[in-house]
């Protein structure tokens, strides 16, 4: 099975590995038969014998990007020039690395009733990948829509894929939005500029009451949490989790 549990966690093996979008890659793992998560959840991962290391060790956090469904657990990362991701993309298939969790809160309300409106940025998709696929996986009637913003498409980890999603969930909605599309190579037919409120007015006019979950780089966190208290959102009804690089 290439996997063993202790009270540390789990040994997991690395199944393979793929660009998912430019300077963004998929690394897929063996999923132990006794791990359970709900989507939004995040994971540990330690890698046991680097060949290199440096400041901020060999353990990194990565939400769950596949979904409890799917037969391999999927977590996605920019590819920047850190010690920790250049031993992960070199490892060979096969290799060994220890996990721990499922940890975090972020996960989808139960009140299905009450719309889901995600607003991601970049990786920031990870954690929403995971609750929209096993959303259209169980045939969820939860109303879902995701704003999902990048420079360009090719920038984007799992663009097509999310758009497709919703051929296979009538109560899902995806609206893709680029900020710098005339430096792609692909055409885009879709939204144009930042996340903000007119755009997120002009999609969600017969949306009541939806909750907000926000991920994304910090400052964009941290923009668009604003930008809904001041459109007199409560508290109670915004859901962020921030990612920094590393």
């Amino acid at each position: 099975m290439g996997e063993a549990v202790s009270e540390n966690g789990y040994s997991i093996r690395l199944t393979e590995r793929r660009l998912v979008a430019e300077g963004t890659m998929a690394f897929h793992f063996e999923k132990p038969t006794q791990f359970a998560f709900t989507p939004g959840q995040f994971v540990d991962l330690t890698l046991p014998e680097p060949s290199e290391t440096d400041a901020a060790g060999n353990t990194r956090a990565f939400s769950i990007a596949s979904a409890p469904q799917e037969s391999t657990l999927m977590v996605a990362t920019r590819l920047r020039d850190t010690a920790f991701k250049r031993e992960l993309q070199r490892m060979p298939i096969g290799s060994i690395v220890r996990m721990e969790g499922p940890f975090g809160k972020l996960v989808l309300h139960a009140d299905q009733t009450r719309p889901a409106v995600f607003l991601a940025g970049g990786i920031g998709i990870t954690p929403f990948r995971s609750m929209v696929v096993q959303a259209a996986m169980q045939r969820s009637p939860h109303p879902m829509v995701l704003f999902y913003s990048n420079r360009r498409p090719e920038d984007a980890p799992f663009l097509d894929e999310l758009q497709a999603l919703q051929d296979k969930n009538p109560h899902y909605r995806f609206v893709g939005t680029m900020t710098e599309p005339g430096k792609s190579s692909r055409p885009w037919q879709g939204e144009r500029g930042y996340l903000n409120a007119a755009l997120l007015s002009k999609h969600l006019g017969n949306v009541e009451k939806p909750i907000y979950y926000v991920v994304g780089p910090p400052g964009m966190v941290g923009a668009l949490r604003t930008m809904l208290k001041e459109a007199r959102i409560e508290d109670s009804d915004i859901r962020t989790e921030k990612f920094a690089g590393y």
